[in-house]
Protein backbone atom coordinates (compact mmCIF):
# COMPACT_ATOMS: atom_id res chain seq x y z
CA UNK A 1 0.00 0.00 0.00
CA UNK A 2 1.34 3.56 -0.82
CA UNK A 3 2.98 4.96 1.84
CA UNK A 4 1.69 8.18 1.07
CA UNK A 5 -1.33 7.71 2.74
CA UNK A 6 -0.05 6.59 6.21
CA UNK A 7 -1.64 3.32 6.07
CA UNK A 8 0.31 0.37 7.99
CA UNK A 9 2.11 -1.62 5.27
CA UNK A 10 0.35 -4.51 7.23
CA UNK A 11 -2.63 -4.15 5.04
CA UNK A 12 -3.30 -6.36 2.27
CA UNK A 13 -5.39 -4.82 -0.56
CA UNK A 14 -6.98 -6.69 -3.16
CA UNK A 15 -7.45 -4.10 -5.76
CA UNK A 16 -5.18 -1.41 -5.57
CA UNK A 17 -7.74 1.49 -6.88
CA UNK A 18 -9.42 4.36 -4.85
CA UNK A 19 -12.74 4.29 -4.96
CA UNK A 20 -15.41 7.24 -4.91
CA UNK A 21 -18.90 6.60 -5.45
CA UNK A 22 -20.81 3.22 -6.03
CA UNK A 23 -24.80 2.80 -6.81
CA UNK A 24 -25.66 -0.40 -6.31
CA UNK A 25 -23.95 -2.92 -8.11
CA UNK A 26 -21.45 -0.43 -10.12
CA UNK A 27 -18.94 1.19 -8.12
CA UNK A 28 -15.99 4.52 -9.50
CA UNK A 29 -12.79 5.00 -9.44
CA UNK A 30 -11.11 8.76 -8.65
CA UNK A 31 -10.19 8.52 -12.03
CA UNK A 32 -13.88 7.78 -13.14
CA UNK A 33 -13.66 4.48 -14.29
CA UNK A 34 -16.61 2.28 -13.76
CA UNK A 35 -16.43 -1.48 -12.26
CA UNK A 36 -18.64 -4.22 -11.39
CA UNK A 37 -18.81 -4.74 -8.06
CA UNK A 38 -18.89 -8.94 -7.01
CA UNK A 39 -17.39 -8.40 -3.92
CA UNK A 40 -19.90 -5.73 -2.22
CA UNK A 41 -17.18 -4.54 0.71
CA UNK A 42 -16.84 -8.11 1.21
CA UNK A 43 -20.28 -9.25 1.70
CA UNK A 44 -21.56 -6.09 3.26
CA UNK A 45 -23.98 -4.58 0.39
CA UNK A 46 -26.44 -7.68 0.17
CA UNK A 47 -28.66 -4.80 -0.81
CA UNK A 48 -26.25 -2.84 -3.20
CA UNK A 49 -24.34 0.57 -2.78
CA UNK A 50 -26.38 3.82 -1.52
CA UNK A 51 -29.90 1.78 -1.17
CA UNK A 52 -32.18 5.03 -1.15
CA UNK A 53 -34.47 3.63 1.83
CA UNK A 54 -30.65 3.14 4.10
CA UNK A 55 -29.18 6.68 2.47
CA UNK A 56 -32.72 8.23 3.70
CA UNK A 57 -32.92 6.16 7.19
CA UNK A 58 -28.90 7.45 7.79
CA UNK A 59 -29.74 11.34 6.82
CA UNK A 60 -32.73 11.47 8.74
CA UNK A 61 -30.84 10.19 11.64
CA UNK A 62 -28.17 12.06 11.61
CA UNK A 63 -30.72 14.87 11.65
CA UNK A 64 -32.09 14.49 14.99
CA UNK A 65 -29.48 12.32 17.09
CA UNK A 66 -25.72 10.76 15.95
CA UNK A 67 -25.04 9.44 19.09
CA UNK A 68 -25.71 8.00 22.47
CA UNK A 69 -24.43 4.93 23.98
CA UNK A 70 -26.90 2.48 25.35
CA UNK A 71 -25.18 1.98 28.31
CA UNK A 72 -25.82 5.37 29.55
CA UNK A 73 -29.43 6.07 27.93
CA UNK A 74 -31.50 4.58 25.87
CA UNK A 75 -32.32 5.56 22.34
CA UNK A 76 -35.12 4.48 20.09
CA UNK A 77 -33.32 3.25 16.92
CA UNK A 78 -32.33 0.68 18.84
CA UNK A 79 -35.33 -0.09 20.85
CA UNK A 80 -37.10 -0.70 17.27
CA UNK A 81 -34.45 -2.90 15.97
CA UNK A 82 -34.14 -5.69 18.66
CA UNK A 83 -37.37 -6.76 18.65
CA UNK A 84 -37.27 -6.81 15.10
CA UNK A 85 -34.03 -8.57 14.94
CA UNK A 86 -35.30 -11.04 17.44
CA UNK A 87 -38.65 -11.67 15.34
CA UNK A 88 -36.81 -12.23 12.10
CA UNK A 89 -34.21 -14.90 13.35
CA UNK A 90 -36.01 -18.31 13.04
CA UNK A 91 -35.53 -19.67 16.42
CA UNK A 92 -38.40 -21.16 18.96
CA UNK A 93 -39.27 -19.18 21.98
CA UNK A 94 -38.39 -16.01 23.62
CA UNK A 95 -35.27 -14.01 22.66
CA UNK A 96 -32.78 -11.82 23.15
CA UNK A 97 -29.64 -10.01 21.92
CA UNK A 98 -27.15 -7.32 22.30
CA UNK A 99 -25.57 -4.87 19.62
CA UNK A 100 -21.80 -4.52 18.96
CA UNK A 101 -19.62 -2.75 16.71
CA UNK A 102 -19.00 -5.75 14.30
CA UNK A 103 -19.04 -9.05 13.42
CA UNK A 104 -15.73 -9.96 15.25
CA UNK A 105 -17.21 -7.86 18.50
CA UNK A 106 -20.15 -10.01 18.10
CA UNK A 107 -17.71 -13.63 18.50
CA UNK A 108 -16.01 -12.10 21.62
CA UNK A 109 -19.37 -11.05 22.91
CA UNK A 110 -21.08 -14.28 22.27
CA UNK A 111 -18.18 -16.30 23.88
CA UNK A 112 -18.08 -14.24 26.99
CA UNK A 113 -21.98 -15.04 27.19
CA UNK A 114 -21.22 -18.89 26.24
CA UNK A 115 -18.71 -19.00 29.59
CA UNK A 116 -21.00 -16.77 32.24
CA UNK A 117 -23.72 -19.22 31.17
CA UNK A 118 -21.80 -22.49 31.60
CA UNK A 119 -19.02 -21.68 33.74
CA UNK A 120 -16.48 -23.64 30.89
CA UNK A 121 -13.66 -21.99 28.72
CA UNK A 122 -13.54 -24.73 26.14
CA UNK A 123 -14.64 -23.78 22.33
CA UNK A 124 -14.69 -26.01 19.65
CA UNK A 125 -14.13 -24.11 15.80
CA UNK A 126 -13.74 -25.64 12.76
CA UNK A 127 -10.63 -25.70 9.76
CA UNK A 128 -11.26 -23.54 7.34
CA UNK A 129 -13.58 -21.05 9.75
CA UNK A 130 -13.04 -17.40 9.85
CA UNK A 131 -14.78 -15.55 12.89
CA UNK A 132 -12.83 -12.07 13.17
CA UNK A 133 -9.86 -10.47 13.67
CA UNK A 134 -9.22 -9.61 17.36
CA UNK A 135 -7.66 -11.84 20.03
CA UNK A 136 -10.13 -14.52 21.13
CA UNK A 137 -11.82 -14.38 17.85
CA UNK A 138 -8.49 -15.16 15.30
CA UNK A 139 -7.76 -18.09 17.98
CA UNK A 140 -11.01 -19.39 16.37
CA UNK A 141 -10.41 -19.01 12.79
CA UNK A 142 -9.19 -22.46 10.75
CA UNK A 143 -5.85 -21.23 9.70
CA UNK A 144 -3.00 -19.67 10.67
CA UNK A 145 -1.49 -17.35 7.97
CA UNK A 146 -1.71 -14.30 7.84
CA UNK A 147 -4.28 -14.38 11.30
CA UNK A 148 -2.26 -16.04 14.01
CA UNK A 149 1.21 -15.41 12.36
CA UNK A 150 3.47 -13.42 14.91
CA UNK A 151 0.88 -13.48 17.50
CA UNK A 152 2.63 -15.65 19.89
CA UNK A 153 0.20 -18.10 22.35
CA UNK A 154 -3.46 -16.94 21.87
CA UNK A 155 -6.21 -17.57 24.94
CA UNK A 156 -5.92 -21.42 24.99
CA UNK A 157 -9.08 -23.82 25.43
CA UNK A 158 -9.91 -23.90 21.01
CA UNK A 159 -10.12 -26.69 19.73
CA UNK A 160 -10.72 -27.40 15.98
CA UNK A 161 -12.07 -30.38 14.25
CA UNK A 162 -12.69 -30.36 10.20
CA UNK A 163 -15.58 -28.52 8.40
CA UNK A 164 -17.48 -31.57 7.06
CA UNK A 165 -19.52 -30.26 3.67
CA UNK A 166 -20.55 -31.85 0.43
CA UNK A 167 -17.88 -29.16 -1.45
CA UNK A 168 -15.38 -30.62 0.59
CA UNK A 169 -14.34 -34.00 0.60
CA UNK A 170 -14.76 -34.39 4.29
CA UNK A 171 -17.33 -36.58 5.34
CA UNK A 172 -19.86 -36.69 8.29
CA UNK A 173 -18.15 -39.82 9.97
CA UNK A 174 -14.54 -37.84 9.71
CA UNK A 175 -15.72 -35.08 11.30
CA UNK A 176 -17.42 -36.84 14.00
CA UNK A 177 -14.49 -39.04 14.63
CA UNK A 178 -12.09 -36.10 14.68
CA UNK A 179 -14.71 -34.71 17.03
CA UNK A 180 -14.79 -37.36 19.62
CA UNK A 181 -10.97 -37.97 19.36
CA UNK A 182 -11.00 -34.76 21.38
CA UNK A 183 -12.46 -35.87 24.30
CA UNK A 184 -10.06 -39.25 23.76
CA UNK A 185 -6.58 -37.16 23.71
CA UNK A 186 -6.90 -33.24 24.42
CA UNK A 187 -9.82 -32.31 26.68
CA UNK A 188 -12.80 -33.60 29.36
CA UNK A 189 -15.77 -33.10 27.45
CA UNK A 190 -16.80 -31.24 31.06
CA UNK A 191 -14.49 -28.53 29.84
CA UNK A 192 -16.15 -27.57 26.58
CA UNK A 193 -18.89 -24.79 27.06
CA UNK A 194 -19.47 -23.87 23.10
CA UNK A 195 -19.11 -24.94 19.66
CA UNK A 196 -19.39 -21.91 17.37
CA UNK A 197 -19.56 -22.41 13.04
CA UNK A 198 -20.46 -21.08 10.24
CA UNK A 199 -23.61 -22.45 8.13
CA UNK A 200 -21.81 -21.54 5.05
CA UNK A 201 -18.09 -20.53 5.30
CA UNK A 202 -17.46 -17.46 4.20
CA UNK A 203 -13.55 -16.82 3.69
CA UNK A 204 -13.32 -21.14 3.08
CA UNK A 205 -14.63 -21.03 -0.07
CA UNK A 206 -18.61 -20.59 0.52
CA UNK A 207 -18.76 -24.33 1.44
CA UNK A 208 -21.99 -25.15 2.88
CA UNK A 209 -22.08 -27.71 6.11
CA UNK A 210 -23.38 -31.56 6.05
CA UNK A 211 -26.70 -30.81 7.05
CA UNK A 212 -26.81 -34.12 9.05
CA UNK A 213 -23.87 -33.37 10.72
CA UNK A 214 -25.24 -30.47 11.62
CA UNK A 215 -28.47 -32.19 13.13
CA UNK A 216 -25.82 -34.45 14.46
CA UNK A 217 -23.97 -31.43 16.53
CA UNK A 218 -27.21 -30.29 17.71
CA UNK A 219 -27.71 -33.72 19.07
CA UNK A 220 -24.78 -33.52 20.73
CA UNK A 221 -24.37 -30.12 22.34
CA UNK A 222 -27.42 -30.89 23.76
CA UNK A 223 -26.90 -34.06 25.05
CA UNK A 224 -23.70 -32.02 26.98
CA UNK A 225 -24.52 -28.95 28.11
CA UNK A 226 -22.64 -27.49 25.35
CA UNK A 227 -24.22 -24.27 23.74
CA UNK A 228 -24.44 -24.06 20.23
CA UNK A 229 -23.36 -20.87 17.49
CA UNK A 230 -24.12 -20.24 14.65
CA UNK A 231 -21.86 -17.53 12.94
CA UNK A 232 -23.89 -15.78 10.07
CA UNK A 233 -22.08 -12.66 10.11
CA UNK A 234 -21.40 -13.48 6.11
CA UNK A 235 -24.04 -15.79 4.91
CA UNK A 236 -26.66 -14.03 6.92
CA UNK A 237 -29.78 -11.22 5.79
CA UNK A 238 -30.85 -13.21 2.35
CA UNK A 239 -26.87 -13.82 1.52
CA UNK A 240 -28.08 -17.72 0.89
CA UNK A 241 -31.69 -16.60 -0.69
CA UNK A 242 -33.48 -17.17 3.04
CA UNK A 243 -32.97 -14.68 5.99
CA UNK A 244 -30.26 -16.82 7.54
CA UNK A 245 -28.37 -19.86 6.17
CA UNK A 246 -28.79 -21.73 9.13
CA UNK A 247 -32.17 -22.68 7.95
CA UNK A 248 -31.06 -24.97 5.11
CA UNK A 249 -29.38 -26.74 8.06
CA UNK A 250 -32.74 -27.84 9.60
CA UNK A 251 -31.85 -27.10 13.19
CA UNK A 252 -32.02 -24.34 15.55
CA UNK A 253 -28.67 -22.82 17.41
CA UNK A 254 -28.61 -21.03 20.84
CA UNK A 255 -26.80 -18.07 19.94
CA UNK A 256 -26.35 -16.39 16.26
CA UNK A 257 -23.72 -13.99 15.27
CA UNK A 258 -24.38 -10.62 12.93
CA UNK A 259 -23.24 -8.34 11.41
CA UNK A 260 -21.50 -7.40 7.78
CA UNK A 261 -24.95 -6.82 5.74
CA UNK A 262 -27.05 -5.96 8.96
CA UNK A 263 -27.02 -2.10 8.53
CA UNK A 264 -26.58 -1.89 4.82
CA UNK A 265 -23.00 -0.88 4.86
CA UNK A 266 -22.17 1.11 8.43
CA UNK A 267 -20.31 -0.75 11.28
CA UNK A 268 -22.83 -2.99 12.98
CA UNK A 269 -23.49 -6.17 14.72
CA UNK A 270 -25.45 -8.13 16.78
CA UNK A 271 -25.63 -11.34 19.29
CA UNK A 272 -28.98 -12.79 19.29
CA UNK A 273 -30.14 -16.03 21.01
CA UNK A 274 -32.26 -17.86 23.03
CA UNK A 275 -33.66 -15.76 26.45
CA UNK A 276 -32.66 -18.80 28.89
CA UNK A 277 -28.84 -18.23 27.17
CA UNK A 278 -29.03 -14.27 26.88
CA UNK A 279 -30.52 -13.02 30.23
CA UNK A 280 -29.70 -13.66 33.82
CA UNK A 281 -26.17 -12.35 33.29
CA UNK A 282 -23.87 -10.57 35.81
CA UNK A 283 -25.38 -6.41 35.23
CA UNK A 284 -22.94 -4.43 33.23
CA UNK A 285 -21.03 -7.15 31.73
CA UNK A 286 -22.05 -6.50 28.32
CA UNK A 287 -22.54 -3.31 26.38
CA UNK A 288 -19.62 -0.48 24.53
CA UNK A 289 -19.44 2.93 23.34
CA UNK A 290 -20.27 2.53 20.53
CA UNK A 291 -22.37 -0.42 20.27
CA UNK A 292 -25.85 0.00 18.80
CA UNK A 293 -25.24 3.75 17.69
CA UNK A 294 -28.46 5.24 16.55
CA UNK A 295 -27.37 6.06 12.79
CA UNK A 296 -26.05 2.30 12.38
CA UNK A 297 -29.60 1.33 13.77
CA UNK A 298 -31.67 3.22 12.08
CA UNK A 299 -29.26 1.95 9.01
CA UNK A 300 -30.29 -1.77 9.86
CA UNK A 301 -34.20 -0.73 10.28
CA UNK A 302 -33.62 0.06 6.61
CA UNK A 303 -32.37 -3.08 5.71
CA UNK A 304 -34.97 -4.75 7.63
CA UNK A 305 -37.70 -2.81 4.93
CA UNK A 306 -36.18 -4.02 2.20
CA UNK A 307 -36.03 -7.52 2.99
CA UNK A 308 -39.35 -7.32 4.10
CA UNK A 309 -40.38 -6.55 0.04
CA UNK A 310 -40.77 -9.33 -2.03
CA UNK A 311 -38.54 -7.53 -4.72
CA UNK A 312 -35.53 -8.28 -2.98
CA UNK A 313 -36.35 -12.15 -2.88
CA UNK A 314 -37.58 -12.23 -6.44
CA UNK A 315 -34.55 -11.00 -7.79
CA UNK A 316 -32.41 -13.20 -5.31
CA UNK A 317 -34.03 -15.89 -6.63
CA UNK A 318 -33.30 -14.50 -10.68
CA UNK A 319 -29.43 -14.04 -8.85
CA UNK A 320 -29.41 -17.70 -8.03
CA UNK A 321 -30.87 -19.22 -11.19
CA UNK A 322 -28.86 -17.36 -13.39
CA UNK A 323 -25.54 -18.14 -11.27
CA UNK A 324 -26.62 -22.27 -11.46
CA UNK A 325 -27.67 -21.76 -15.02
CA UNK A 326 -24.56 -20.14 -16.56
CA UNK A 327 -21.69 -21.74 -14.59
CA UNK A 328 -23.40 -25.46 -15.73
CA UNK A 329 -23.43 -24.13 -19.68
CA UNK A 330 -19.59 -23.18 -19.42
CA UNK A 331 -18.77 -26.93 -17.61
CA UNK A 332 -21.17 -28.52 -20.37
CA UNK A 333 -19.25 -26.25 -23.49
CA UNK A 334 -15.52 -27.10 -21.74
CA UNK A 335 -14.67 -23.41 -21.37
CA UNK A 336 -11.82 -24.17 -19.59
CA UNK A 337 -10.12 -26.90 -17.55
CA UNK A 338 -9.88 -25.04 -14.85
CA UNK A 339 -13.25 -24.81 -14.10
CA UNK A 340 -14.35 -26.90 -11.46
CA UNK A 341 -17.82 -25.67 -10.36
CA UNK A 342 -19.99 -23.95 -7.94
CA UNK A 343 -19.67 -24.35 -4.26
CA UNK A 344 -22.20 -22.91 -1.48
CA UNK A 345 -26.13 -22.61 -1.66
CA UNK A 346 -28.71 -20.65 -2.63
CA UNK A 347 -27.43 -17.24 -3.83
CA UNK A 348 -24.17 -17.58 -1.82
CA UNK A 349 -22.08 -19.53 -4.52
CA UNK A 350 -17.91 -19.72 -5.48
CA UNK A 351 -16.52 -20.38 -8.39
CA UNK A 352 -13.62 -23.19 -7.43
CA UNK A 353 -10.80 -23.28 -10.02
CA UNK A 354 -9.39 -27.04 -9.96
CA UNK A 355 -7.27 -28.25 -12.89
CA UNK A 356 -8.00 -31.95 -13.26
CA UNK A 357 -3.93 -32.61 -14.10
CA UNK A 358 -2.46 -29.43 -11.92
CA UNK A 359 -5.06 -28.99 -8.36
CA UNK A 360 -5.30 -25.84 -7.79
CA UNK A 361 -2.51 -23.11 -8.17
CA UNK A 362 -2.69 -19.37 -6.42
CA UNK A 363 -1.31 -17.72 -10.07
CA UNK A 364 -4.38 -19.14 -11.64
CA UNK A 365 -6.79 -16.68 -8.82
CA UNK A 366 -3.88 -13.82 -9.50
CA UNK A 367 -4.68 -13.61 -13.35
CA UNK A 368 -8.32 -14.11 -13.31
CA UNK A 369 -8.10 -11.12 -10.38
CA UNK A 370 -5.86 -8.67 -12.68
CA UNK A 371 -7.43 -9.42 -15.71
CA UNK A 372 -11.09 -8.78 -14.63
CA UNK A 373 -9.74 -5.42 -12.81
CA UNK A 374 -9.05 -4.52 -15.93
CA UNK A 375 -11.98 -5.03 -17.61
CA UNK A 376 -13.97 -3.27 -15.32
CA UNK A 377 -15.07 -6.46 -12.84
CA UNK A 378 -13.83 -6.66 -9.04
CA UNK A 379 -13.79 -10.04 -7.49
CA UNK A 380 -12.65 -11.54 -4.28
CA UNK A 381 -11.16 -15.15 -3.51
CA UNK A 382 -11.40 -17.41 -1.24
CA UNK A 383 -11.04 -21.13 -0.09
CA UNK A 384 -7.81 -23.03 1.67
CA UNK A 385 -5.86 -22.72 -1.84
CA UNK A 386 -7.18 -19.25 -3.25
CA UNK A 387 -8.71 -21.35 -5.48
CA UNK A 388 -12.31 -19.96 -5.01
CA UNK A 389 -14.04 -17.31 -6.20
CA UNK A 390 -16.43 -15.91 -3.31
CA UNK A 391 -19.38 -13.92 -5.69
CA UNK A 392 -20.79 -11.28 -3.60
CA UNK A 393 -22.43 -9.00 -5.82
CA UNK A 394 -25.61 -7.20 -4.56
CA UNK A 395 -28.64 -9.66 -4.37
CA UNK A 396 -30.71 -6.26 -5.96
CA UNK A 397 -28.05 -6.46 -8.99
CA UNK A 398 -29.78 -5.61 -12.45
CA UNK A 399 -29.90 -8.70 -14.43
CA UNK A 400 -28.20 -6.79 -17.18
CA UNK A 401 -25.39 -5.90 -14.94
CA UNK A 402 -24.80 -9.77 -13.35
CA UNK A 403 -24.84 -10.27 -17.20
CA UNK A 404 -22.53 -7.84 -17.98
CA UNK A 405 -20.27 -8.98 -15.17
CA UNK A 406 -20.81 -12.65 -16.16
CA UNK A 407 -19.66 -12.29 -20.07
CA UNK A 408 -16.51 -10.59 -18.77
CA UNK A 409 -15.81 -13.64 -16.63
CA UNK A 410 -16.09 -16.30 -19.19
CA UNK A 411 -13.75 -14.27 -21.47
CA UNK A 412 -11.33 -14.40 -19.17
CA UNK A 413 -11.98 -18.11 -17.79
CA UNK A 414 -11.47 -18.89 -21.05
CA UNK A 415 -8.10 -17.11 -21.87
CA UNK A 416 -6.63 -18.93 -19.40
CA UNK A 417 -3.51 -20.92 -20.31
CA UNK A 418 -2.58 -24.16 -19.18
CA UNK A 419 0.82 -23.84 -18.51
CA UNK A 420 1.97 -23.18 -14.93
CA UNK A 421 2.34 -20.95 -13.36
CA UNK A 422 0.02 -18.37 -15.05
CA UNK A 423 1.69 -14.92 -15.91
Amino acid sequence: MDSLYNVTDAFTMVHPVTLSKGKNAHVWDTNGKRYIDFVGGIGVLNFGHCHPYIVDAIIDQSQNLIHYAYNAAGHLPYQKLMPRLCDLVPIAGKLAGMLTNCGAEATENAIKIARMKTGRVGVIAFDGGFHGRTLTAVNLNGKVAPYKRGLGPLAGSVYHIPFPSPDNNISDQQAIDALLRLFEVETDIANIGVIIVEPVQGEGGFQLMSPKFAQYLRKFCDDHGILLIMDEIQSGFGRTGTPFAFSHLGIEPDMVLLGKSIAGGLPLGAVIGKGTVMNDLPKGSLGGTYSGNPVACAAANATLDIMAENAVWDSAKHYQQTIEITIAQWQQEGLTPWLYGLTGIGAMRGIELRHPSHGTHSSVMAYILVEARKQGLLLMPSGKYRHIIRLLPPLTIEPETLQEGLDILKGILASIPNELPIQ
